[in-house]
């Protein structure tokens, strides 16, 4: 039963990171119907922006991450008006590859950056150790991991119930030419759901590199990683990305401490979030908590 309680708490703290990656696939394609497949690359963009400004510029730890974060939103408000723009109106898999392209451009440029090859941690910020209660531990860096996903949960649930930007972006993702015809700007909405992709993913990469330290592949990685996580929960929901980031978590956990034994290789944590995402699409297409339409034919 310990164990059983120690790997729960664990799927809990890696799928609140899934989770946190998640909001950025889910804000995006909330607005627009796309689905950023540069994501990864954000995440790993925002991640090494903080390494960078704590151990070179020396900033305070906290501070080069808030920077980083922002400087993250900043990109991904610059690349939508640069690159995406011009593609208000076309065809969805237009964008697509457009994103699809965009994650190998940035994946080349950060190879000719220091961080292209090699591994890095950032300088120590939080006390070792953790809290044990019961003979079950979590981390300092898990329980980040957790509070961070909490914050952004509740701040964006608000923003798109509350907020006059919220609304805008439920009805562009409705229907664009709809919401044109009464006076929102659907590049405004854009640009908007693209720089807070991008704070999203900073915030990502920065937890997944204090928890395991900082890599090209396996930061970019994330961004693949999630898609189950994305599918699960449904691609238009904020809940549902976390609900479906923490289960695929703890279902990695538990395929690691359980199944891995019986298999030759191990693997199956990395194999059974797929197996979940092929099934929930087989049964449920629009995941537990996405909004199911029917278009009049």
């Amino acid at each position: 039963m310990r164990d059983f309680l120690q790997f729960l708490l664990s799927g809990i703290a890696v799928g609140s990171i899934y989770a946190l990656a998640a909001l950025g696939f889910v804000l995006i394609y909330k607005s627009s119907r796309v689905i950023n497949f540069a994501h990864g690359q954000f995440i790993a963009i925002g991640a090494f922006a903080a390494y960078a400004l704590a151990t070179w510029a020396k900033l305070p730890f906290w501070l080069a991450a808030l920077l980083a974060i922002l400087a993250t939103a900043f990109l991904g408000f610059a690349v939508e008006k640069i690159f995406l723009k011009r593609m208000v109106g076309q065809p969805i898999i237009s964008v697509i590859m457009v994103t699809i392209g965009l994650a190998s451009v940035l994946d080349g440029l950060m190879y000719l950056t220091p961080f292209g090859s090699g591994n890095f941690s950032y300088p120590p910020f939080l006390p070792p150790g953790g809290l044990s209660l019961g003979g079950v531990s979590i981390s300092y860096t898990q329980l980040l991991a957790i509070g961070f996903t909490a914050i952004f949960l509740l701040l964006f649930t608000w923003f798109f119930r509350r907020s006059t930007l919220g609304v805008s972006m439920r009805a562009v993702a409705d229907d664009q030419m709809a919401s044109m015809s009464v006076g929102v700007s659907v590049e405004r909405v854009f640009a908007l759901a693209w720089a807070v992709a991008g704070l999203t993913a900073a915030a990502a990469g920065i937890v997944v590199g204090t928890v395991s330290g900082l890599n090209q592949g396996g930061l970019i990685g994330i961004g693949l990683a999630v898609f189950p996580a994305v599918i699960l929960g449904g691609l238009d929901s904020i809940p549902g990305a976390v609900v479906g980031g923490v289960t695929i978590g703890v279902l990695q956990q538990l395929a690691a401490g359980y199944l891995n034994q019986y298999v030759p290789g191990g693997g199956t944590e990395y194999v059974l979030p797929f197996v979940v995402l092929l099934v929930m699409l087989w049964f449920k297409p629009y995941g537990l908590f996405g909004i199911e339409e029917i278009e009049r034919v």
